[in-house]
């Protein structure tokens, strides 16, 4: 779910010998920071921005609406929003999507398209996708399954000329509409120590004809979405439900300096890593969240605020940029928070926020938050995993608790507590896991067999009793860009 949204975003072709079908490999991507720390914006523009996004996935939860959100985030104190460069086509061309963990389809600008942005503030060319300049292009049909699953009838359409075609509208007034084709995805491919450069599968995504609201926006605007949700349509899963890829994702985002990050099609490997089970038959990806200590001592918040339903639950969403608890949640939090640190650092409240002056380090005044999940699962969050920095105040800092108060029954965990950690989406065995962990680190990539879709020349090998593990380095760049290519 891109920024803070919940919208939601394959018969493979591959050049090796036929005991590829059978073999799993991960991909990899490297992230960069969408924006430099240095671009600031007020807290409530965030969460404005968090706000509509969430909107919009209840909707999806009740309504079978998918939605993306097309707003960047500009806050120079955490992760933000991520996009990855993809080849598509014969010959392969290259486009920027954002990455959208809250949905399932891939989609990118068509050149037919009308109203659509022709350059971006972001830095990076606009390309456009022509069904008709592919060789390996071609149409969906109503009747293919991808069209007529029951998972997409209420973003799947049938013109008059049996193309499948697709429309979302999206809480925020945005929205975008056009058709489905399969053509060649490019990746860079690894088969043990030997490099095969590339290497193709045949997937289904959108062909946009139409954009309305921020999709046309030039200063966020990029070529479409690359959606990594759970669904049939995903790419994860096109890809892993032909055994090119596991049916898992994992990623790790730098949460200072210039950000970036890598985001792997694979499962990283990390001793520390805890994991939780999956609720199960969500769209999203829902945990469940039992309840909240604060510096060990566990709030007094009845568990059923955490339970999940159509308007509840709790969702991991590397697309919101803060993170959000129920009302019956977020004000024991805040008041034990408060109650710890009144001594050392003052309270005060900015624009409806509560916040701290601080006139000190903040890890020597304020406590250990934990999110305590099923599984005996605890993720721990350091002063800066629940806290922003706004600036100063009559000669100290001021640092405000970056949970808001969820305006419906949704606990949403974004990137304020995503960061600086390995998250490891596990579909396959229907568990997340997570671990702290420094970004900006080489990390191991479980490999089941010897083959593995990377970038090359960011990795060196070593071998395990069980797997053989593959050290995938990040790139330390600006912004939060993932690179499927160099």
């Amino acid at each position: 779910m891109r920024g803070s949204i919940f919208p939601l975003i394959s018969a493979f072709t591959v050049v090796l010998v036929p005991v590829v079908f059978c073999v799993l490999s991960p991909s990899l991507l490297f992230l960069e920071r969408t924006f430099p720390l240095s671009h600031r914006l007020e807290l409530d523009h965030l969460i404005a921005r968090d706000r509509a996004r969430h909107a919009r996935i209840l909707q999806a939860s009740v309504g079978g609406v998918v939605e993306f959100s097309v707003q960047g985030s500009s806050d120079p104190y955490v992760v933000g929003l991520y996009f990855t460069k993809v080849k598509l086509g014969s010959p392969p061309r290259e486009f920027n999507v954002q990455i959208d963990t809250g949905s399932d389809i891939l989609w990118v600008t068509c050149n037919s398209c009308s109203d659509c942005p022709q350059s971006s503030g972001l830095g990076v060319q606009l390309n456009l996708f022509d069904a008709a300049s592919s060789s390996t292009a071609g149409l969906v049909p109503c009747s293919d399954p991808m069209c007529t699953s029951a998972l997409q009838t209420s973003a799947s359409q049938c013109s008059q000329s049996n193309q499948c075609s697709y429309s979302f509208q999206y809480g925020d007034g945005s929205g975008t509409s056009g058709y489905y084709v399969s053509d060649a995805l490019y990746f860079d491919m690894v088969l043990v120590q030997s490099y095969i450069v590339n290497s193709s599968a045949t997937v289904v995504f959108g062909c946009s004809t139409y954009q309305s609201g921020d999709l046309t926006k030039t200063e966020k605007a990029v070529d479409g979405i690359f959606g990594f949700g759970p669904g049939d349509l995903s790419i994860i899963s096109q890809l892993s439900s032909r055994g090119i890829t596991p049916k898992v994702f994992s990623h790790c985002l730098k949460g200072d300096g210039n950000g970036g990050g890598i985001l792997v099609l694979g499962e990283i490997l990390e001793p520390g890593i805890v994991y939780s089970p999956l609720v199960p038959s969500q769209s999203h990806y829902n945990l469940y969240l039992q309840s909240i200590a604060v510096n060990g001592q566990q709030l007094p918040i009845d568990p059923a605020a955490f339970l999940t339903s159509n308007n509840r639950g709790t969702i991991v969403d590397s697309g919101t940029t803060l993170a959000y608890l129920v009302e019956e949640a977020y004000d024991p939090f805040v008041s034990s928070i408060t109650a710890i640190v009144q001594q050392s650092a003052t309270p005060i409240v900015n624009k409806g926020n509560q916040c701290y002056l601080v006139p000190t380090s903040i890890s020597e005044i304020f406590p250990p938050v934990s999110l305590n999940f099923a599984g005996s699962a605890s993720m721990v969050l350091k002063p800066e995993e629940y806290l922003v920095h706004l600036g100063f105040a009559n000669g100290a800092a001021m640092w405000c608790i970056g949970f808001q108060r969820a305006q419906e029954g949704v606990t949403i965990l974004g990137d304020l507590v995503l960061k600086d950690k390995i998250i490891v989406y596990d579909l396959d065995r229907q568990r997340i896991g997570w671990a702290n962990y420094d970004c900006s680190s080489s990390v191991n990539v479980s490999v089941t067999s010897g083959k593995e879709f990377l970038n090359a020349g960011q990795l060196s090998t070593s071998n395990s009793s069980r797997d053989m593990l593959f050290e995938l380095l990040p790139l330390g760049i600006m912004g939060v860009l993932l690179h499927i290519d160099r």
